[in-house]
């Protein structure tokens, strides 16, 4: 009788010891996941919704410049009228990354057939503590999988813009600048388009008068010295 109720007894104990376990696993796992187990579609996804069904709806014309990237380009809201004369996409979503556009390539790149990329991104790399060798190395990942679809194509990138809001990590942002610039340098039918210096005053630091009151996003007054010097790129 008592070896039965060891035996018993051992038993329950090693489920709930099992099950503990188990539980300790599982969060775990959660911890590491955002507390989900199974993957999540991405967090831009519903933009990118919004893109392809403006595109069955209206579709834009094919062969165009693409301004592609993160909210400068999504705020860009006069680019049409800015670029006047030339055909241009504008698909700038949430406050992405270099990789989220790599990523999206397939919906967001590929079936507007562009003759040239725009490409502002990195902003948002170096405010998540991205280094400049990451930057360089997501745009190097995104020129590869945009060339292996079309070799020829020009991509233009942005440089990282210099703002009050995100001052505490100019140094990074003038690193990735460099390292993107000699890669571009370096590479049949890419293009660095400075518009970091020209955002500068005297004092070195950003023209105010170019921001919103945010001090990180740029104004009509901002964007129109970013089409002055953009413009000739694309022409």
């Amino acid at each position: 009788m008592r070896r039965c109720f060891w035996v018993c007894t051992r038993g329950r104990f090693a489920v709930l010891w099992s099950a503990i376990l188990l539980a300790g696993i599982c969060q775990v796992v959660r911890a590491q996941t955002g507390g989900a187990v199974t993957n999540k579609p991405s967090q831009w996804e519903s933009e990118i919704q919004a893109f392809e069904r403006m595109d069955r709806t209206n579709p834009p014309p094919q062969g165009a410049v693409l301004f592609l990237g993160s909210s400068s380009i999504r705020m860009w809201k006069t680019l049409a009228e800015d670029m006047d004369g030339i055909r241009t996409v504008r698909r700038g979503f949430g406050g992405s990354r270099i990789a989220d556009s790599t990523e999206m390539a397939g919906r967001i790149v590929f079936p507007y057939k562009p003759r040239m990329i725009v490409f502002y991104a990195g902003d948002n790399d170096i405010a998540a503590n991205a280094t400049p060798e990451q930057v360089l190395g997501d745009f190097k990942a995104f020129v590869e999988k945009v060339r292996a679809q079309s070799p020829e194509l020009a991509i233009a990138f942005i440089s990282i813009k210099p703002s009050m809001a995100r001052w505490a990590r100019i140094d990074a942002m003038r690193v990735a600048n460099a390292l993107v610039r000699h890669y571009c340098e370096s590479v049949r039918g890419l293009k660095y388009i400075d518009i970091y210096t020209l955002m500068l005053g005297c004092d070195g630091k950003p023209l105010p008068e170019l921001f919103e009151s945010d001090l990180l996003h740029v104004n009509r007054a901002g964007y129109k010295l970013w089409t002055r010097i953009i413009r000739p790129h694309l022409e």
